[in-house]
C-alpha cells in the first residue's frame, strides 16, 4: 500500500472519479435523447477505465491494470456498436 501525500492524492482522485461515473449514470438514466446516452455510455466506460487504473497504483497490483486494458477493448467495441446502431440501424451488414 502507497503512503503520504501520494495516498491521499489516489484517494481524492478515486473520489472524484466517482462522483463523475454517478453523473454519467444519471445522464445515462435521464439523457433526452440517443446520443445523449450513447455519449453517457462512452464516458462511463473511460471513468471506469480510470478508476481501475487509480486502484491499480493504490493497491499497487499489476493483475488490475491487465483488466483496464480489458475494459479499454471492450468500451471500444461497444461504442463503435452503438455509433454504428443509431446511423444505420443496424450493427452487423
Amino acid at each position: 500500500m502507497t503512503t503520504g501525500v501520494f495516498a491521499i492524492a489516489l484517494d481524492v482522485s478515486v473520489l472524484a472519479v466517482s462522483l463523475a461515473m454517478v453523473l454519467c449514470v444519471w445522464r445515462l438514466v435521464r439523457g433526452p435523447q440517443s446520443i445523449d446516452r450513447v455519449l453517457a455510455v462512452d464516458t462511463l466506460y473511460m471513468n471506469t477505465l480510470a478508476l481501475v487504473l487509480l486502484l491499480g497504483l493504490r493497491l499497487q497490483t499489476q493483475l488490475l491494470f491487465e483488466a483496464a486494458l480489458i475494459v479499454a477493448m471492450l468500451g471500444f467495441a461497444a461504442t463503435v456498436g452503438l455509433a454504428r446502431f443509431l446511423s444505420r440501424g443496424d450493427v452487423i451488414e
